[in-house]
């Protein structure tokens, strides 16, 4: 098949990943502990309260951006522009992005419950509908960047390494801003900034603005190549196409099944913080699990090379669940404290070659799926499809995180510190176990679950390679009569 994309190209849309991920995988987490530890400290809310707020904002404001996906899908369907039907998408929302997500960090003094309910719900569900409106254009791209299938799974799989490096982009940023503060300050006022909180909220203004550099490489580097679907097609039609393909609803699936494998990243600054000794240490807890991830990308390519993207998926989900019992294990064994750090962050890195699947398969197999609607229906909507594995990733990111919060701040019995000098407290054995289980034994859980939608998947071998060349003829058909 005919080759559309240079290097430069690909590399473009791996920059503009990188720096959507910068900001994205930056907030949720980080969101919760500034909301848990520092955005209502000293204004006599109580504990329980603000841990329960915590976790009904997250799973709001996770419907509503569900919500948002489908919306913002089909328009992305309908939507024609010199710049083509995805980047207008990303050029009108990435600075409205960029501003809010400060503001997530930018508490007022509040002391009533009411009002610190509504600023929290207001601020996040605002910030929750923009990361529609950037990111899931964004991730629909390679879909339209060649009409060549493997080119297409390989521009993808490089973009998707580069997005998974975004993602833990914002903990080296968080850990430089520490140094330099500590630089400025000394070691005392910088205890007293982090007390505040403002080491995340500069924190999280370098990335704001890296996340803009980033996403313009991308803009003016790359282009699609898909033509438009000639008829436009109601709201109403677009799902039931959309959500009666049967591939495209089991990979939506696997992100409501699988939803709990997500619930490690709430812990993780908790386990850096009382394993390491400092918060500015989680990208030395998920350092390795990042190499592991960028392996992990490398070996799943080698993988769909052998194996078709059903079986890839499968191995890599029995894979997690095991060495994710292997890591809790170990750690239950030798203990919870600093001396376990070497062998926690070697088994760390084989924890993230697992995610090197989730990262690549899942995106391979929607593209393909966009294939099989259009040679089903003559329609090409990559927006909605997208959208509608994005609605079943919101909702079950939403349960992710409110069930994360639940975890963290209730069921482990993690206590808060009250004062304004210190940033956090000492906790006791039973919730540092809890910690460990919350990072472990239950994501292992999950990550098997995820994978049994994808048994009934079969858009794989010739059934994949017949869509494929047949969409081509008809596209080239469609050119000759163009011209004539």
């Amino acid at each position: 098949m005919k080759k559309y994309l240079k290097t430069k190209e690909i590399i473009s849309y791996g920059i503009g990943l990188f720096g959507v991920a910068l900001l994205t995988g930056w907030m949720p987490d980080y969101a919760s502990t500034y909301f848990k530890d520092f955005a209502f400290k000293g204004s006599g809310l109580s504990q329980d309260f603000i841990s329960g707020m915590i976790a009904n904002v997250m799973l709001v404001a996770g419907i509503i951006g569900a919500v948002a996906e489908i919306v913002v899908g089909f328009r992305i369907d309908r939507t024609k522009s010199k710049w083509g039907k995805i980047k207008p998408w990303m050029i009108i929302g990435c600075v409205p992005l960029a501003i809010v997500s400060i503001f997530v960090f930018l508490a007022p003094n509040i002391s009533n419950k009411t009002a610190a309910f509504i600023w929290m719900m207001s601020v996040y569900c605002l910030y929750s509908i923009l990361v529609v409106c950037v990111e899931s254009p964004s991730n629909c791209f390679g879909s339209v960047i060649t009409p060549n299938p493997k080119e297409r799974g390989d521009a993808i799989s490089v973009a998707s390494i580069f997005r998974s490096v975004g993602q833990s982009g914002g903990m080296v940023v968080l850990l430089v801003v520490g140094l330099i503060m500590k630089k400025v300050m000394g070691e005392q006022g910088f205890k007293t900034a982090e007390g505040k909180g403002l080491d995340l909220q500069i924190s999280t203004v370098v990335c704001a603005v890296g996340f803009l550099l980033f996403l313009v490489v991308m803009i003016f580097n790359t282009k699609e190549r898909i033509p438009y679907s000639k008829e436009k097609v109601s709201i109403k039609e677009s799902i039931r196409i959309v959500f009666t393909n049967k591939n495209l609803l089991m990979v939506a699936l696997t992100k409501i099944a699988g939803f709990g494998r997500g619930v490690y990243g709430t812990v993780s600054l908790y386990i850096a913080i009382y394993l390491l000794g400092d918060k500015g240490l989680k990208i030395a807890l998920l350092l390795p699990m990042g190499i592991g991830t960028a392996v992990g990308m490398i070996g799943v390519k080698a993988l769909l090379k052998k194996f078709d993207t059903k079986r890839t998926f499968i191995i890599c989900s029995i894979y997690g669940a095991s060495i994710l019992t292997v890591l809790y294990l170990v750690t239950n064994a030798i203990g919870f404290r600093k001396e376990l750090v070497i062998p926690f962050l070697i088994i760390n890195f084989f924890v993230g070659l697992q995610h090197g699947n989730t990262n690549i398969t899942p995106n391979v197999m929607i593209a393909d799926c966009v294939d099989e609607i259009e040679y089903k229906t003559g329609k090409r909507q990559e927006g909605l499809c997208y959208a509608g594995v994005g609605l079943f990733s919101k909702i079950g990111s939403a349960f992710t995180k409110s069930f994360g919060a639940f975890l963290v701040f209730k069921w482990s019995g993690y206590m808060a510190s009250a004062s304004e000098n210190a940033a956090y407290i000492e906790q006791s054995d039973a919730t540092l176990q809890k910690f460990l289980i919350i990072y472990t034994i239950i994501p292992a859980v999950f990550v098997i679950l995820q994978f049994l939608p994808i048994l009934l998947y079969d858009m794989t071998g010739k059934k994949k390679e017949n869509i494929a060349s047949e969409l081509i003829e008809r596209r080239q058909k469609d050119t000759v009569k163009a011209d004539a």
